[in-house]
């Protein structure tokens, strides 16, 4: 059964573009992304499930969130649409262009392959989560000492903390479903869903430092989207939309303008 997504549409006439976010991330990560391209198109920000504002619920497989989303698009009248998606994202991005082509009429995928990747990637950061869910700390702060006992580098622990919400009865607790997250892990450093190649047009706009998308993993790309282009953003990590934003919207707005 598919989740009704938390969501931002701009309206507007233009061609719907849907933004899905990363691991632990949310449709507000992309904000000012939305603001610059709700000009042109009707931008749609989503939570995930277990994500944001969406409902918690078992389950973080790649045809469920798909799922999610193609219900979503139902819902607001979307026949099809271009799909944006980072990280994890990109992946759901995968999966519904590969199960239902024709509601797609573009991908842009941000630094991700359709691979499997390591199984303690994140370990770090579930500890550290669970230290704050387990404590309920009175402020940011406090919540941040939690954390750096597990995640070293300051940026992905205020990453974390854009999760942190206060609750009615004092404290801090997190609105993200942590352990639903961690129990479906398996899942989400698997392969996205889907037999078929998309053989759609594809952008993959890669950190020029991330290793996320490396050379070993471009056979497998074009393997799942023979039509991609490939753009290196130098200098950039895995989260490239953020640290080169004007780099970024460059590079998707040129493949859109081009088709």
């Amino acid at each position: 059964m598919s989740v009704v997504l938390n969501h931002t549409d701009s309206g507007g006439e233009g061609t719907p573009l849907i933004i899905i976010h990363g691991l632990f991330g949310s449709g507000d990560n992309w904000r000012s992304h939305r603001r610059h391209w709700q000009s042109n198109y009707r931008v749609i920000t989503l939570d995930l499930r277990n994500h944001g504002q969406s409902p918690h619920t078992p389950g973080m497989s790649y045809t469920a969130m798909a799922g999610d989303v193609l219900a979503l698009m139902d819902s607001l009248g979307i026949d099809s649409a271009h799909l944006l998606g980072h990280s994890m994202g990109g992946k759901v991005a995968m999966s519904l262009a590969r199960e239902f082509p024709k509601r797609v009429q573009s991908l842009i995928v941000a630094d991700i392959a359709p691979v499997v990747y390591d199984h303690h990637g994140h370990n770090n950061v579930f500890a550290a989560l669970n230290s704050v869910a387990g404590a309920h700390p009175a402020d940011r702060s406090e919540a941040d000492a939690l954390m750096a006992e597990h995640v070293s580098e300051r940026a992905v622990r205020l990453f974390l903390a854009t999760n942190l919400v206060r609750r009615e009865e004092g404290g801090l607790c997190l609105r993200i479903g942590w352990e639903e997250i961690e129990t479906g892990y398996e899942d989400i450093i698997g392969l996205p869903a889907g037999e078929k190649a998309f053989d759609g047009p594809a952008l993959v706009v890669r950190g020029g430092r991330s290793p996320y998308v490396s050379e070993d993993s471009i056979p497998a790309l074009y393997g799942v989207l023979p039509q991609a282009e490939i753009v290196t953003l130098d200098g950039a990590g895995h989260w490239l939309h953020a640290e080169q934003p004007d780099a970024f919207q460059r590079s998707v707005d040129e493949f859109l303008t081009a088709l």
